[in-house]
């Protein structure tokens, strides 16, 4: 005698050696034995024999029409060996009996189990509910096959186009699109970038890394709406000095200007303009909302995202030409170079030229200064300005030390081909730059400290830098406190503190009080904005690091080992991982073959080849 029997939710058949009434001892057709519940059997049987009794019931089970036998059953519950007797028009035989089991069991939409071998019908709403879902699950997995076939073969299916960037950056992984996206992904055995390159949907690893930057912090575009034009006062005092900028040849937002005028008394007067773009944005302006929403302009080789429209830009920048609205801090300054007395005020001042760092460095630089002779229109002014620079920098506690002076590269990026250019920090026009900016800010956030107008600082302690609205000291600069107010056409904080400045010098209450949650927000959000934006510049100065050496079809690279397997590149600013490093400690130069750069993951690997005794053969 055999059994046919329920376990686990499955149905099994045995053969029976043991019946002890509540339980049974049954040898499986391949000869395990076990032991059994008399309550699971559901069938006792002699023929078939045991080993052909399951495909003869399945077989009958194929043949049987599921839609009818709901028909059949009708809405109460019932047995499956009463249903037989209905369904088959005579009593059923063991295997008639079985394949009607594994009809109902195989039907969970059609019959709802109750018990061991008790069903009941689904209801005909929810029978059709659960129809109409498996029907859709299957025209859905048909078109999952459809997209992944059509991605696999490198066409991006026309539905793909305005998803590429959510695919690649923030896919939604219970979308139909991303199964099938990243079913192709498994069948090429490539990661979703390269699956986009591969279909066309990428040109570039730059697009790449630049698309994953602004869809995550500009998702509606790069570009300003239109705004109704800028109101620039007309009635501002004219001073009569001779202005002049100092910026790189990309610089187009021209923040701040320089002029030397002698006084009767025969001391020196150097002025420190910076654009006032406050004058004309005013909050709650469309300017200003756009501004506050960006925070920062961003840079990155080849391209920049202003923090301003061209309107603005245009309106305040300090081009060459013209008199420019700025806010002047005027330093008096005697034989000694120290300062006696200053004043600010907001103004037209004419800008004379702007100065390109790039020209100004073959005849303002360490050999002319000691030749004592700058051959430029504003020589003069130049060897008087590095003089005060070299006083303020003193008068910080900081001395020159060309050990500690930092390496800095512009990256220049035409026509798909970068140029890379090393720069010594600390150069004369360096010192001059920075020095007077560190000197307006420290001046200007003193100002408004002792007059109580609150203002954003930069602080650092400790070697941790933070932003603050407490004037507090800088240890890095040597300064009592440092408030960003020299850029304002290319950070919205400089901004703020302007728009202070302005209230102070003309003896109005200030824009914002201490605790305005509108200054707070602005120093949270922008702290975390200016981060971001220096961090993608990071990688993507990497980014055409890594397509230098492949555009030079560089082999070989000398660097200086930093820590354990950490190097960076000579003459590029490159920092990578060498596992193959041994025997080297931090400041050890050495030589490395390079075996592959992947500009898609920003990564380069390279192998140690011996200590680096030559100079640097790799040229920017």
């Amino acid at each position: 005698m055999n059994v046919f029997y329920e376990e686990e939710g499955a149905f099994k058949v045995g053969a029976i050696l043991a019946d002890n009434d509540t339980s049974l001892q049954i040898e499986a057709a391949h000869g395990k034995r076990s032991k059994i519940k008399s309550a699971a059997v559901l069938l006792r049987f002699d023929q078939p024999a045991l080993a052909a009794f399951v495909d003869a019931a399945q077989q009958v089970a194929a043949a049987v029409d599921v839609d009818f036998l709901w028909e059949c059953c009708g809405a109460d519950e019932f047995s499956f060996d009463t249903l037989g007797k209905e369904y088959f028009g005579h009593a059923p035989s063991a295997v008639e009996s079985a394949a009607l089991l594994y009809t109902l069991h195989g039907a969970p939409m059609y019959f709802y189990k109750k018990g061991r071998g008790r069903y009941r019908a689904a209801p005909a709403e929810s029978l059709k509910s659960a129809l109409a879902s498996v029907e859709k699950k299957r025209l859905q997995a048909e078109q999952k096959q459809r997209w992944a076939e059509e991605i696999v073969a490198g066409r991006l299916p026309p539905e793909f186009t305005p998803l590429v960037s959510k695919l690649l950056y923030a896919p939604d992984k219970n979308a139909l699109e991303w199964k099938a996206f990243e079913a192709a992904c498994e069948t090429l055995k490539l990661p979703p970038a390269r699956v986009m390159a591969h279909c066309g949907a990428l040109a570039t690893p730059h697009d790449y890394h630049l698309n994953k930057f602004l869809f995550e912090y500009f998702p509606r575009g790069t570009a300003f709406d239109d705004a109704a034009p800028l109101g620039v006062p007309a009635d501002l005092p004219l001073a009569d000095v001779r202005a002049f900028s100092i910026d790189d040849e990309t610089t187009t937002e021209i923040d701040d200007a320089f002029s030397v005028t002698s006084l009767a008394n025969g001391n020196t007067e150097v002025g420190i303009h910076i654009a006032v773009p406050a004058l004309g944005i005013v909050p709650g302006s469309a300017f200003e909302a756009v501004a506050r929403e960006r925070l920062s302009t961003v840079y990155f080789p080849g391209r920049k995202i202003t923090m301003l429209p061209d309107a603005a830009i245009d309106a305040f920048t300090l081009a060459e030409g013209a008199a420019r609205s700025v806010l002047s801090l005027y330093a008096e300054v005697n034989a000694q170079g120290a300062i006696t007395g200053t004043r600010s005020r907001c103004e037209l001042v004419p800008i004379e030229a702007n100065l390109r760092i790039g020209e100004l460095e073959s005849v303002f630089n360490a050999d002319t200064l000691a030749a004592g002779t700058i051959a430029h229109e504003f020589g003069t002014d130049l060897q008087f300005l590095w003089q005060f620079a070299r006083h303020l920098q003193a008068a910080r506690g900081k001395a020159d030390n060309p050990e500690m002076q930092r390496t800095e590269y512009n990256f220049y990026v035409e026509d798909e081909r970068v140029r890379i250019v090393e720069r010594k920090r600390g150069s004369p026009i360096d010192k001059v730059v920075s020095e007077l900016m560190i000197y307006a800010n420290a001046e200007w956030g003193g100002q408004l400290a002792r007059a109580g107008y609150v203002a954003i600082y930069r602080a650092q302690s400790g070697g941790v830098a933070r932003m603050t609205t407490v004037a507090s000291r800088h240890d890095g600069l040597g300064v009592e406190q440092y408030a960003w107010a020299s850029s304002p056409l290319r950070r919205y904080i400089d901004l703020v503190n302007q728009r202070q400045l302005l209230a102070l010098f003309a003896g109005k209450p200030p824009p914002y009080q201490a605790g305005d949650e509108a200054l707070l927000a602005a120093l949270r959000e922008f702290e975390l904005a200016y981060e971001a934006y220096a961090e993608f510049q990071r990688n993507m100065e990497r980014y055409w690091c890594l397509r230098w050496l492949e555009q030079e079809n560089v082999s070989m690279l000398d660097a200086t080992v930093l820590r354990e397997n950490l190097v960076r590149c000579d003459r590029l600013p490159l920092v990578i991982r060498v596992p193959s490093l041994h025997d080297v400690r931090a400041g050890d130069a050495a030589k490395l073959a390079v075996l592959k750069v992947d500009p898609w993951d920003l990564a380069i690997h390279a192998d140690y080849i011996a200590p680096s005794l030559a100079p640097a053969n790799v040229s920017a």
